[in-house]
């Protein structure tokens, strides 16, 4: 008889301070919003994102977590996820992808969000709806008493209902606090008998949902530079997140601005 997993809810103290590193990830991710054109480079985004994460007192998650040389992954196009910034100019029609995460009096926030460069193709805006629908409908099932499994099937599901794509199984969301990964795993598919699959919510688990979803295939692989992962079919990708907690009222998204 397999043993029942349980993961430490945070106190609602710890969820509070939790939505101050929260929020500047949200701060950061409008503000970035906003800059985002044809000509402007990753590096130049990934600058930004370090002085405004900088100058509100906190630090940036990614920047040497596990040797990650910026402040932002910045994935363009076919990259899925953890694209490293650099001189690359935006180009009318791209999608890009900023993930953020930043570390404020010892807790993590997390999110991520596709954008549109301009004016992009009618496939690419579907990218953008379905995935970004997935990370609602995982949101949704944030609630005391659902199982981790009601979240990754979630996702599953809105992306099949809604579209021909594929979602990504090689990188799933987690559990986030005082370490920016932490137990549970959450898979955006659900597979009977995954770790914590049936591992029951309870108010203060906090976790950051992040479905990937790819126009073509669900396969994918990591360029030479060991970190940027891209569709093995080189067709686009899309990637939200954000870091929710689980109350009693109900899904609370703490990383808005």
């Amino acid at each position: 008889m397999r043993t029942a997993v349980r993961i430490r809810p945070k106190s609602s103290g710890e969820v509070a301070r939790m939505r101050e590193s929260g929020r500047i990830v949200g701060e950061v991710l409008a503000r970035i919003g906003e800059r985002i054109r044809p000509g402007v480079t990753t590096i130049e985004l990934d600058a930004f994102a370090e002085e405004w994460i900088r100058g509100r007192g906190a630090q940036p998650s990614f920047k040497g977590y596990h040797g990650f040389p910026r402040s932002l992954c910045v994935s363009v196009n076919e990259e899925v996820v953890h694209g490293i910034p650099a001189r690359r100019a935006l180009r009318e029609g791209d999608l890009v992808t900023i993930d953020c995460g930043a570390l404020l009096d010892g807790w993590h926030g997390d999110a991520a969000r596709t954008f549109a460069v301009g004016a992009i193709d009618a496939e690419s805006g579907e990218l953008l709806r379905v995935c970004e629908g997935a990370l609602a409908a995982a949101i949704e099932q944030m609630r005391p008493r659902r199982r981790v499994g009601d979240v990754s099937r979630a996702v599953e599901e809105h992306v099949k209902r809604e579209s021909g794509f594929s979602v990504v199984r090689q990188y799933v969301g987690h559990g986030i606090g005082r370490a920016l990964h932490e137990e549970p795993q959450v898979p955006n598919y659900f597979e009977p008998g995954f770790p914590f699959a049936d591992l029951v919510l309870e108010p203060g688990h906090v976790f950051a949902i992040e479905p990937m979803v790819n126009a073509g295939t669900h396969e994918v692989r990591v360029l030479e530079d060991l970190w940027t992962v891209v569709t093995a079919d080189g067709r686009r990708s899309a990637h939200f997140e954000h870091t929710v907690a689980v109350t009693e009222q109900g899904p609370q998204v703490l990383t808005l601005p």
